[in-house]
């Protein structure tokens, strides 16, 4: 099973939910959509999940989608997955600027998520995760460091 968040923000991320209709037929999927009305045909749909929802459904996952919420990320590496992130975009009205995909990248880097920026690429980023599941990253005290001076100066941009 695949499972999919696009976290609780209020703007839709129909961007995302859309590319998942390219995903092979029969492919199991439980989304977690927020505001959109857009189901994926065959899925399981809600609109939202409790927390303890969300990791249940993370810990059944074969691979975990989601945008790219600083919450939603670390959940899921939490509990032992490495996501498959898609960042919110300004441009698409799903987010007020491009912090998520700062955020993505970064953790990217880290070696933390893989990234897809763009989302034709989410059936191929899914396969290659499937195919070979990679393992959780083991955050060792630098990459705390890291992640952590990399959200302050993030917050204090906007704060």
């Amino acid at each position: 099973m695949i499972f999919v968040t696009v976290g609780t923000n209020e703007a839709r991320f129909d961007r995302l939910l859309a590319a998942l209709e390219a995903l092979p037929n029969g492919t199991e999927l439980v989304v977690q959509h927020g505001p959109s009305s857009i189901c994926p045909a065959g899925a399981t749909c809600r609109d939202y999940l409790s927390f303890d929802e969300m990791v249940e459904q993370m810990g059944r996952a074969r691979a975990v989608v989601t945008h790219a919420g600083v919450g939603s990320v670390l959940t899921a590496l939490l509990n032992g997955t490495r996501p498959i992130v898609v960042p919110r975009l300004q441009r698409y009205g799903e987010a007020v600027d491009d912090h998520q995909l700062e955020f993505g990248r970064r953790a990217e880097s880290a070696g933390l998520v893989t990234l897809v920026e763009d989302t034709a690429g989410l059936p191929e980023a899914i396969a290659r995760h499937q195919a070979s599941p990679p393992s959780p990253p083991r955050p060792d005290e630098r990459l705390v460091e890291d992640l952590r001076g990399f959200l302050g100066e993030a917050v204090g941009r906007r704060g």
